[in-house]
């Protein structure tokens, strides 16, 4: 009777555990058991992930262009957030994915001041200013503060603070379909030419679903830019 009794009260106080971490919100899932003999794959195409420095590493994933301002800002409250720590921005090894509707703001303003208007029928994000399709990227324009989700903070000041943009290629190929379609131009080209105006510290990856994946398989732990 004592050793039920025994076996109850620890029971009881592991549920009250449980209970109080999915009442918060936070779950931590048991360790990863190497018993079964799994670990993830590596493939070389994914090795930058590593070569990002940092002693903490976050991936943001966006699929909207609200998506996308909301994982810009985010980024910068998390490298102020651990100057708090006394780390700096080498010491944060952050990503930020652009895929789907998100994927035309890794572009920089040679895309936008040429293909804007028809990669706004992509994101769906007039500017707020002449609720007309913007001819320059939105999230690395000052400015608009508040208005739009990125809260004033540009991609480009990131990118020199050392983050990194993760760019679908499937979405960058569609975009350049769809813009051969409607100029009568050649995909090809444009495709190339969407690849040769990234923003600097962006990687073209098979697809952005796919680096969400593999980041967190790499040790980023993952955050929704919607």
């Amino acid at each position: 009777m004592i050793r039920r009794r025994s076996f109850l009260t620890h029971l009881g106080a592991g549920v009250t555990v449980a209970g109080a971490a999915m009442a918060s919100g936070v779950y931590s899932a048991p360790a990863q058991s190497t018993k079964n003999g799994w670990t993830p794959a590596k493939h070389e195409r994914d090795d930058w992930f590593d070569e990002v420095p940092g002693k903490h590493r976050l991936l943001f994933d966006s699929s909207t262009a609200e998506g996308f301002g909301s994982a810009v800002r985010f980024a910068n409250t998390f490298l102020e957030a651990n100057r708090d720590y006394g780390l700096n921005d080498s010491d944060i090894a952050v990503v930020i994915v652009a895929r789907h509707q998100s994927t035309g703001f890794a572009y920089n303003e040679a895309i936008w001041s040429k293909y804007g208007q028809l990669i706004t029928r992509r994101t769906n994000l007039n500017d707020p200013k002449t609720k007309q399709a913007p001819m320059f990227n939105l999230f690395n324009a000052s400015g608009y503060g508040g208005t739009l989700t990125n809260n004033g903070t540009t991609v480009e000041s990131l990118v020199k603070r050392g983050v990194h943009l993760a760019v679908c290629n499937r979405a960058t190929h569609g975009l350049a379909d769809m813009i051969a379609a409607e100029t009568k131009g050649n995909a090809a080209q444009i495709y190339e030419e969407f690849v040769a105006n990234l923003f600097p510290n962006a990687h073209i990856v098979p697809a952005g679903i796919v680096a969400v994946n593999r980041a967190q398989e790499r040790g980023y732990t993952f955050a929704q830019g919607v």
